[in-house]
């Protein structure tokens, strides 16, 4: 009898949930589950220097959706790296992928190598993307770092002024 009770107790426990609908006279079960909304997913590669910046993005097998730099945005050279120029750049990048009904990004960014940090527009063209209404997924640093290799222009004592 007590055992009884308890099944009938957990049955209705699973039943209230509503997860699992069990129907006691035809003994099935039925599983309800959540369906996620379809999303397409891209990798956005910022380059971004002191002295320009770029956004490549492509699809998660490699191949090129659009690829923008501050070049194509601006004709005054001193502006390319600008933050400001950088968000129109993403801008740009962003309708061209978004017209291939891409929704959500991952994006990396990369400095040059061996410098101090990133370029002044790495942050204005991540911030550009997120409210361009794309899902970041992940934002991952893929700056290359350098272990030793050829010896550095300057001579033993570095450039002298």
């Amino acid at each position: 009898m007590a055992e009884e009770e308890k099944a009938k107790m957990a049955e209705e426990k699973i039943s209230s949930e509503g997860k699992v609908d069990s129907k006691a006279e035809e003994g099935a079960t039925e599983i309800v589950e959540e369906v996620k909304k379809d999303e397409r997913p891209a990798i956005a590669y910022i380059y971004s220097t002191q002295n320009n910046t770029f956004v490549h993005m492509t699809d998660l097998a490699g191949n090129t959706l659009s690829r923008v730099s501050g070049g194509m945005v601006t004709k005054h050279s001193r502006l390319k790296a600008d933050p400001t120029v950088a968000m129109f750049v993403a801008k740009k990048a962003a309708s061209r992928a978004k017209d291939l009904g891409i929704t959500a990004l991952y994006i990396r960014t990369r400095a040059k190598t061996g410098s101090i940090g990133m370029g002044s527009g790495a942050h204005a063209a991540v911030k550009s993307l997120s409210k361009e209404g794309f899902r970041i997924i992940n934002i991952l640093d893929a700056t290359r770092v350098a272990r030793g290799g050829p010896k550095k222009k300057g001579g033993k004592r570095g450039r002298r002024v």
